[in-house]
């Protein structure tokens, strides 16, 4: 018995052939993976399943009964919940008033309060989902909040799961603790279709897994049957060379230097306590930490962005930033700092314009692009072909929309505008984050290359896997301070997800 059905769906958007004649059987019971590149079409799917567009042809089956949704309302009706990547949640509501919201049983909030207590508490028994109900939503980490998605799923009726990306923001700690859950529901006869990048999660907790290449469903595995080079290859259509080949290189100049930095938010919030370190040539100097404990700040800062409320910071023999003044963003750039910003979409990139215009911002000034005192369209297409060749960018299309790309290949194309300036330091934030396995291994092959060649990377990841796998030096933050540092062969996974969440300190060698 299949709890949710894809028979030969597809759904074209203009001249986009986004899913073809895609067929998914998703077991009742069952933990079912789906993995795929960056644009192989899974959110389109996912988005289809659950309500947010019809199918062009096509049929969908919920518990073997063929359904026809018009939004994502019928679809819970009909058993089916979404945990979203980001979550849809109100900061200044309560944990209760959020799982009710849009499903009142009464005109008045209180009855519907009361008998939503008494359900609410009965999940959490079952599944051990343990919320404070009456805590304010904006008070809870990151954590807390993936369990008041799936508290709010369940609450209006959730049979089936679907999990986008539940452990993008997760310590290893809280992921551990998200899998326990999952494992609860499967046991109580709910179904998970969970979409997730990591391979070793899949692996790890996965009954089934299908893969997606090109807008369709190319293979469905038994998951103890396969392993995760395999389900690379099939994502990918080639062999993924996973290793990053770091040579041993000498101790260089001192290129930044970040003394005793504060820094506090827009309502005053201290988000940086005291933060000190250097960062040399030849180095990539990791930073590990959860989303939202001060690392966007730090960067703001460094990259002249953003002032400090107190402390220093030094690129080369440059003031960055002092008490109350941010330097000129535009400056740093010329003198060799390059920035790959955490939020690509807010300062990374300009979705209307064309990839070609895309490459040149920031650097829009540098003679190369001009002919006479006009920029020249031919120079900075040309530049564009360039780096989308020696970047894999696809399509290579630099006149097309930067905002019709893929994720992966919106990053590959702002990594390659940074890198190719040769910056004597890189600063950059979330290198991988929403990008599918090639290109993860691309971004990680281009960041060492350039360690190896004597440039300084400040890099900042909430994914412990890629800052165990190519920082020389890891600082971790947790609340604005450095809970940890150290160097990866001399800390743990372990190590590090506790310093993330605060509950361990260490300084190694």
């Amino acid at each position: 018995m299949y709890a949710i059905e894809a028979l030969s769906i597809s759904k074209r958007f203009g001249a986009v052939q986004a899913n073809r004649d895609v067929t998914l059987q998703v077991a009742k019971g069952t933990i079912h993976g789906l993995v795929g590149e960056n644009g192989a079409g899974k959110s389109t799917l996912m988005n289809m399943l659950y309500g947010f567009h019809a199918p062009d042809h096509g049929t969908i089956k919920v518990d073997g009964k063929e359904v026809s949704f018009k939004g994502p309302v019928e679809a819970i009706r009909k058993g089916l919940g979404m945990v979203h990547q980001h979550f849809m949640l109100v900061d200044t509501f309560t944990v209760i008033e959020n799982i009710v919201l849009g499903f009142e049983s009464d005109r008045r909030m209180a009855p519907t309060l009361a008998s939503a207590r008494d359900k609410l508490l009965k999940i959490e028994e079952t599944y051990g989902l343990a919320v404070d109900l009456d805590a304010l939503v904006a008070d809870l980490p990151v954590g807390t909040l993936q369990r008041v998605e799936i508290l709010k799923a369940l609450y209006r009726g959730a049979e089936t799961l679907i999990l986008d990306e539940p452990t993008g923001v997760l310590t290893p700690q809280e992921t551990a603790a998200l899998f326990e859950v999952i494992k609860t529901l499967r046991g109580e006869g709910k179904t998970v279709l969970l979409i997730t990048h990591k391979l070793g999660e899949i692996m790890g907790i996965t009954d089934n897994v299908s893969v997606m290449r090109a807008g369709t469903i190319t293979k469905t595995f038994k998951t103890s049957l396969t392993n995760e080079n395999e389900l690379a290859e099939e994502m990918v259509g080639r062999t993924i060379i996973r290793e990053v080949n770091k040579e041993l290189t000498e101790a260089h100049r001192r290129i930044l230097r970040v003394d005793n930095l504060y820094a506090e938010d827009d309502t005053g919030k201290t988000r940086l306590n005291g933060v000190s370190f250097d960062v040399h040539g030849g180095e990539i100097l990791g930073i590990a930490g959860v989303s939202g404990n001060g690392q966007s700040e730090l960067l703001e800062i460094i990259t002249g962005m953003r002032a400090p409320s107190g402390g220093s910071v030094i690129y080369t023999d440059l003031k960055v930033a002092k008490k109350n003044r941010a330097a000129d963003a535009e400056k740093l750039r010329g003198n060799g700092m390059g920035h790959v910003a955490e939020d690509r979409h807010r300062f990374g990139m300009v979705g209307p314009m064309t990839a070609a215009e895309n490459t040149i911002l920031g650097y829009q000034g540098r003679e190369s692009f001009y002919q006479g005192i006009f920029l020249d369209p031919g120079k900075v297409r040309a530049h564009c072909q360039s780096l989308m060749d020696d970047f894999d960018v696809r399509p290579p299309t630099p006149d097309l929309p930067l905002k019709n790309f893929s994720g992966g290949n919106q990053q590959k194309l702002v990594m390659a505008r940074e890198m190719a300036q040769e910056p004597d330091l890189l600063i950059v934030g979330q290198p991988t984050r929403g990008v599918d396995i090639g290109a993860i291994a691309f971004i990680h092959s281009r960041l060492v290359e350039m360690r190896n060649k004597g440039r300084a990377i400040l890099m900042v990841s909430s994914e412990l896997e890629e800052i165990m796998t190519l920082s020389d030096r890891i600082i971790v933050l947790c609340d604005g301070r450095i809970t940890g540092t150290g160097r990866p062969e001399d800390l743990t996974e372990t190590d590090i997800g506790l310093m993330m969440a605060g509950r361990y300190e260490k300084e190694a060698s």
